[in-house]
């Protein structure tokens, strides 16, 4: 493809997401809740925000470096949960209603990303991550609860998300990781659509940028939720078809037309879901050198039989036997080929997605897609607490956090 990638990210500032930051209220970040809600409609020039901005404006709790500490026994070795681009990710405790650290077993469980300096991300990610995350609600993202600036420190604080990430159920062999079922896989692939949906739909929209397996968590319900939010970026708004980045995200997800030129667009997130749905139905890496020739690039090998109904069956997983009819599996081959379309504009769109993943479910109420669309461009301080059945039952499942392997991001 002539494109060379290498292992440093080169970060670009984060923009505008469309919330006029006078609006919004600053609180002590208790959100621990689902919130539901329309995206607002305010429309803003699509101009970079300052770090005192993002940071005012994101209804997000800034912890010092100390509170952390204390929720995480000072990180200590056995609360890492795992492991990726951004740096660790420690398991700690905190209070549900004063957000302040708690003893272990007490409260509720969070997840605590600190940045390695010496990582492939860095500041302007950890920016972007609040920048984002700090203002979009969603059942389908992951909930950001807080944040901390102090010195040379960078931590995120987020909602804990039991079973891990997508990555390790599917690709990971061992008694945890059981293989997920079809109905499962298909669940959690339009649960990743409607997040993607919302973020399209926004104003002005938000392209993720980074959609891949390994930024797919799951909580103990198997309610999948898009996390890792720092290559996310404002959309075309206007009558501007794509903007012009730096090529950024990782090997294999990645849209043709996006590596060839720049040109970023909402299509270039629908190619990315095509890849990851190929590889819910297949079982098999978007990259992966351990196959024979001819079968590293999951994308080229699998297209030839996609579309041919005798031989669909040579792609699917076969884990997956008996769980599934002919025609669900070609309904499902068939939306994947479109999002992996060459032409961007062959692609469909989220909202046509969600309609197809739900029709292959089975499921008759258009009224729930429409809804699940949206969500709140702005946290209601009156909403900033979870409850306590949540907050239990991320308890219950502490012990059982899968580890997430590195996953790193790449640049051109």
């Amino acid at each position: 493809m002539g494109v060379c990638w290498s292992n440093k990210i080169k970060a670009e500032t984060p923009y505008h997401t469309g919330v006029n930051s006078r609006n919004v209220s600053r609180d002590d970040g208790n959100d621990l809740s689902n919130l539901s809600g329309k995206v607002s409609s305010a429309s803003v020039p699509q101009t970079p925000r300052s770090e005192g901005e993002i940071l005012q404006s994101s209804n997000l709790k800034n912890f010092s470096y100390s509170e952390l500490k204390m929720a995480t026994r000072n990180f200590r070795p056995d609360s890492v949960l795992g492991e990726g681009g951004f740096g660790s990710v420690f398991k700690g405790w905190i209070d549900e209603q004063t957000l302040a650290p708690s003893k272990p077993g007490a409260g509720i469980m969070i997840a605590v990303k600190k940045l390695n300096p010496e990582g492939f991300q860095g500041h302007k990610e950890w920016l972007a991550e609040i920048n984002y995350l700090g203002q979009l609600r969603h059942p389908n993202l992951v909930k950001l609860i807080g944040f901390c600036l102090e010195d040379e420190h960078r931590l995120l604080v987020y909602e804990f998300m039991s079973r891990g990430s997508m990555e390790n159920h599917l690709f990971r062999r061992g008694t945890y990781f059981q293989p997920l079922s079809w109905s499962l896989r298909m669940k959690i692939a339009l649960d990743a659509a409607k997040g993607l949906g919302f973020l399209h739909s926004a104003e002005p929209k938000v392209i993720y940028r980074d959609f891949k397996t390994s930024n797919i968590l799951l909580d103990s319900s198997h309610n999948a939720k898009l996390s890792d939010f720092g290559l996310a970026r404002d959309g075309p708004t206007g009558d501007k078809s794509h903007v012009s980045t730096r090529v950024m995200g990782t090997y294999g997800y990645a849209a043709p037309e996006y590596l060839a030129t720049g040109h970023l667009t909402p299509k270039s997130d629908v190619y990315s879901f095509g890849v990851v749905l190929l590889e819910m139905l297949s079982g098999r890496r978007a990259i992966d050198k351990n196959r024979p020739t001819g079968q590293h690039n999951l994308v080229e090998w699998a297209k030839p039989y996609l579309t041919n109904k005798r031989r669909i069956f040579r792609v699917m997983d076969t884990r997956l036997e008996g769980q599934y009819s002919l025609e669900q599996a070609q309904k499902a081959a068939n939306l994947a080929v479109q999002c992996i379309s060459n032409e961007a504009r062959a692609r469909p769109t989220m909202d046509e997605i969600v309609a197809t993943l739900e029709e292959l479910q089975g499921s008759k109420n258009r009224k729930d897609r429409r809804l699940s669309l949206h969500g709140n461009r702005r946290s209601n301080p009156k909403s900033r607490r979870g409850s306590a059945n949540e907050g239990s039952k991320m308890a219950s499942a502490a012990s059982s956090y899968p580890r997430p392997s590195a996953s790193p991001l790449y640049a051109l």
